[in-house]
């Protein structure tokens, strides 16, 4: 039977966190190279995150939460309550898999601050033999839902075989934590200014998908984290559901694609500027890698 009969994929809830830190230079982002053997964008260039699961939603014991109300994270989300939880508790459950930063806090309130003594059972959660919630409680740890702020969802769009519906969240490094960058998932990781990345994909020596790109070209315009932080504090984020092919915020990103794939097929407005010739593009090595964004 084929496929296109079904109907699209329903898009698989996700989280993804933009771990950031100030510097002398400006804000820096903590990004990953995806790994050649993932499944979904592999060897892109993307912010620690995934798939929202059943122990997201589910979670017994109770974790205990610290920060705006579930009804708060519901509105700015645009989700229900239920699914909303389940976001943000991915949200924190992924970037501690992922990059070792725990947005949580101790009983008396004060942040974590070493995560050294949970790297056994953060191994033990990305291997699925121990709950988020099981770990939250064993160690006394409540949630911090305050330290992260909503930021952007971006759907997959509804031709491509793997959709995620993903809620993107920005977060301050906790003081004193450092990331460590001994996930599965990823080849490299590092801290990056925004634009050094997006130098790097002009010249092609990373890649980016569409959703990655926009949040930072738009991070690159603050000065601090704490810019950013105030920023999306009251943030409603609205879903991008359709490639954004027509947005002028996004010509550079499609006009240097279009250049080397001919497609999305459009036309840009006369007179743009863009910080590199597309015409002296290297060829992308990535084109035909499994969940690339224009198969």
């Amino acid at each position: 039977m084929n496929d296109s009969l079904l109907g699209p994929v329903e898009p698989r809830h996700a989280s993804t966190v933009i771990l950031l830190r100030d510097t002398l230079s400006g804000p820096e982002v903590y990004v990953q190279e995806r790994a050649s053997t993932m499944a979904f964008c592999a060897e892109m260039t993307v912010f620690p995150g995934g798939g929202v699961d059943a122990r997201d939603k589910n979670s017994e014991p109770e974790i205990r939460w610290q920060g705006p109300p579930v009804e708060w994270w519901g509105s700015r989300l645009q989700k229900d309550e239920a699914m909303a939880r389940a976001l943000v508790c991915a949200a924190v459950r992924e970037t501690f898999e992922e990059s070792g930063t725990l947005l949580a806090s101790h009983e008396d309130g004060t942040i974590v601050a070493d995560t050294a003594p949970f790297q056994a059972e953060r191994k033990d959660l990305e291997a699925h033999r121990l709950s988020f919630s099981d770990f939250m409680h064993q160690n006394n740890l409540v949630l911090r839902s305050d330290l992260m702020r909503p930021w952007a969802n971006w759907v997959t769009p509804k031709e491509q075989p793997i959709r995620y519906d993903t809620a993107f969240f920005v977060a301050a490094m906790p003081e004193g934590q450092s990331t460590c960058a001994d996930t599965q998932e990823a080849t490299s990781t590092g801290w990056f200014r925004p634009s050094t990345l997006l130098d790097g994909w002009r010249s092609r020596k990373i890649s980016l998908m569409p959703p990655t790109w926009a949040q930072l070209k738009l991070l690159d315009t603050f000065r601090t984290v704490d810019e950013v932080l105030e920023f999306s504090a009251n943030l409603s984020v609205d879903p991008v559901l359709e490639e954004p092919i027509d947005l002028p915020y996004m010509a550079e990103y499609y006009l240097m694609e279009a250049q080397m794939y001919g497609r999305p097929k459009r036309q840009f407005a006369p007179g743009m500027k863009f910080a590199i010739d597309p015409e002296e593009l290297p060829a992308h090595p990535f084109e035909d890698r499994p969940g690339f964004f224009f198969e």
